[in-house]
């Protein structure tokens, strides 16, 4: 009677040992390149720059008083704040509008992916064009009468950052939001024809609930691409750009060019604890609303 157990039991221990042994080399590349060094980032945050006289919260203390942090940290939170969920809701629109428009969608949204194929120096090359001081958008407005903007020497300047991000990243999140429509059955949008539903009745009760799976992964991405940004922010305006897109990037590499590795460290864990904390609010608001759904 207790063979068919015993042989259950050693297929499971089988499965494990063959799930293990194809996870090993991915878990071992992890641990060797994300785990380990970041540890080795916790020590050094509370030691000095060469890493051999503990200093306590000295490196804490020095960043957390310093200005230019300050000033990064703002507008990287304000970036975020602004970018993050315009981007999210203007690719949804995308998805929307090619899913409206049929078979002439697939046309859409190829056009709305070319971006992510220029080249960032192209992009550059693009902001020069447009946004310097005798370029494209200047030449315009002298035309209709109005006085030159310094896009690059103003508070203009970060607007046009958060153009550029939702210019070159919407197309990327609209095949994300495309991907979440495709799996919300046909059928729930026939019953709800059916019952008389309008357009706005049915993205509340039937779109937007099927994609709350999909929101999550779309959010993040967009986190990570944020910060990818930098790069066309560097290449135009140097390490010292106007101070309202001067981001952690910004900060980040001039602290690296000046070796000031105890600020960078423990900067970088302030930064990590700062990001876990908002996706575990994230995921606590996310919980709740799937809570509040199955009571409903």
């Amino acid at each position: 009677m207790r063979w068919p157990c015993i042989s259950r039991n050693r297929t499971d221990r089988l499965q494990v040992r063959a799930a293990a042994l194809l996870l090993a080399p991915s878990l071992t590349g992890v641990a060797v390149f994300y785990l380990i060094p970041f540890a080795e980032v916790i020590r050094r945050n509370f030691t000095d720059a060469p890493g051999r006289r503990f200093v306590g919260l000295a490196n804490y203390q020095s960043v957390l008083s310093n200005s230019a942090f300050r000033t990064a940290a703002s507008n990287t939170a304000r970036f975020l704040c602004v970018c993050i969920p315009a981007l999210l809701i203007l690719s949804l629109g995308m998805a929307l509008l090619t899913r409206a428009a049929g078979r002439y969608g697939r046309l859409y949204q190829t056009s709305f992916l070319l971006p992510l194929a220029i080249p960032v120096a192209s992009i550059v090359l693009l902001w020069n064009v447009l946004f310097s001081q005798t370029g494209l958008i200047n030449a315009m407005l002298q035309t209709l009468g109005a006085q030159p903007v310094d896009f690059m020497g103003t508070g203009a300047a970060f607007w046009v950052l958060i153009a550029t991000y939702l210019w070159k990243n919407s197309g990327y999140d609209m095949v994300l939001w495309a991907a979440g429509l495709d799996r919300i059955p046909a059928a729930q949008y026939e019953a709800a024809a059916v019952d008389g539903a309008n357009g706005w009745q049915t993205f509340r009760w039937i779109t937007w609930p099927g994609l709350a799976p999909t929101l999550g992964l779309t959010a993040l991405l967009s986190l990570i691409n944020s910060f990818k940004v930098f790069r066309e922010a560097y290449l135009v305006a140097g390490q010292y750009p106007h101070e309202s897109m001067y981001l952690l990037q910004h900060l980040f590499n001039n602290w690296f060019l000046n070796l000031e590795l105890g600020r960078i460290t423990a900067a970088a864990v302030l930064i990590v604890g700062g990001l876990l904390a908002l996706a575990g609010l994230f995921m606590a608001g996310k919980h709740l609303l799937q809570r509040k759904r199955k009571q409903c």
